[in-house]
This record gives C-alpha cells, structure tokens and sequence, in this order.
C-alpha cells in the first residue's frame, strides 16, 4: 500500500512531465519565427525599393574610354543609355548591341555598371592595315578583312590596296573564284606579317590574283610576295634578303625556300 511520500513522488513526476513544457514553449518559437519571417520580409521589399524606387541609384553619368578617332559624344550618343533610369534595370546587352550596330569602327566593348550613378563604357577601335581608294575616299580595312569606315583622309601607316586584276586570263578565274573579299582578306594576310620596319616603308599593296600580291615600298623598291600563305617564313626571308643586298630594287620571296633580289 503507496504512503504519502509515494503519492508526492508521483505529483512531482506529474508536474515536471513533458507536454506541459512543450506547450509552454511552443507559442514563444512562433513568435521569433513570425518577427523573423516579417524582417526578412521588410528587407528585401525595401531592397527592392532602394533598387527600383528610390531615386538614390539611378543612371546620372555615362564615362567613355579608349576612344581614338572616336569622341566620347559620338559614342554616348550612339550608346543612347537611358539616364534617369534605375542602373540595376538598364540593359548594357541593348547598349552594346546599338553602339556596334551603329559605331562599326568599334571593335570591342565593355558594357558595365558603376554604381551608385554610372554605365562605364569602354571601346577598343579598328585599326586599319589597309586602304581601299574609291571615288575620292578611303576605305578602311582592319586585319579581319572588315571594311568598317570611309574617311575624306587617308590614315598613315596603312598601306592602300590596289585590286589590278586583268580582265581576262587566270587572274580573272582567280577572282571568279575566290571572290573580291577573298582576295581582300589575303591582302590583309600580307600586310599584317610585314616585317615592322619594312610596313614602315609599304605604300601599295597590289593584288592581281590569289597567289600573285606585290608589294611596292618607298623608294621604288618592290616585293613579289605571292599568296597570303607562309606570311612569317616569307617575312623572315625578306628580312634576311634586305639586309644581304641593302641596295637592291626587286625581291622575290614568293618561294621562300628559294629568293632572289635583282638591281641596284
């Protein structure tokens, strides 16, 4: 038969049982879970706002850099960014996209945010290797092939391309071929694998077929380079055959295994 002292073993172990504790609890963890779960709310709708909202990063400045024939208007206003507009929302793919349809002289650019109030726009511009002569202007070719200006001046330090292509013979077949921008493009192959020193002095490229390009330089020297093809092997021999016979006025490394230089 249980005494007192048992039965006030088994109110105490009653009252320290678990749910009683579970349910004291419970209402507090649901509190912090509410107040956090509204924190997180109220910080990211205000992020949102700073964001789109406000007026604190929004596009006021638009810098340009790299430009050399460019200027900085001409590119911010073919960049055309919607200044007043929240920097997180405008689109620099769309920016980028319109300066090079608009600005074909650019050859890169990069598009970026600078925060809190500026689209940074950096350009790198064609650089040309080649002229073509038309109708009074200059056509600007770069080392891709690209025709990306005309310009009232020729620019120095590119050499102007002259197509004299027979109008019957194999040149002609050539031409039928590979076409006018193949034959352009071997030029280009030319005059980029030019020794510096002696693209210093080239004045005309000239291109009668695809493997037979000519070089006429300062001084009324001249170079039979052949096709576009072995540029480094055939500007390695020229090199050397310059220097052999400084005083010659024709070179022949069409063949680089086997060149020749004639006059004096």
């Amino acid at each position: 038969m249980a005494g007192p002292a048992t039965a006030e073993r088994g109110e105490r172990h009653q009252e320290s049982s678990g749910p009683p504790l579970v349910r004291r609890f419970r209402p507090r963890r649901l509190r912090t879970i509410i107040i956090l779960a509204l924190a997180i709310v109220l910080l990211g709708g205000g992020s949102v706002w700073v964001l789109y909202g406000s007026q604190w990063l929004r596009v006021e400045r638009v810098s340009v850099s790299g430009t050399r024939v460019l200027t900085p208007g001409e590119v911010r206003e073919a960049a055309d960014v919607p200044v007043g507009e929240p920097l997180i929302s405008v689109d620099l793919e769309a920016i980028e996209a319109r300066l090079r349809r608009k600005l074909p002289r650019i050859d890169t650019i990069d598009v970026t945010r600078s925060w809190p109030h500026g689209i940074g726009l950096k350009v790198v511009e064609r650089t040309p290797v080649l002229i073509l002569q038309k109708g009074g202007k200059f056509i600007e070719v770069d080392e891709e092939g690209v025709r990306f200006a005309t310009v009232s001046e020729a620019p120095k330090g590119a050499p102007t391309l002259e197509l004299a292509i027979p109008s019957s013979g194999s040149a002609t077949a050539s031409l039928r071929r590979f076409g006018e921008d193949r034959l352009v493009r071997e030029a280009v192959r030319v005059a980029d694998a030019l020794p510096a020193a002696v693209a210093r002095q080239a004045g005309v490229v000239k291109v009668r077929s695809y493997d037979d390009i000519s070089l006429e330089l300062s001084g009324g020297r001249t170079v039979d380079w052949g096709s576009g093809e072995n540029g480094a092997a055939k500007a390695r021999t020229l090199r050397a055959l310059m220097k052999a016979a400084p005083d010659a006025r024709h070179f022949d490394v069409s063949v680089p295994t086997a060149p020749a230089s004639s006059g004096s």
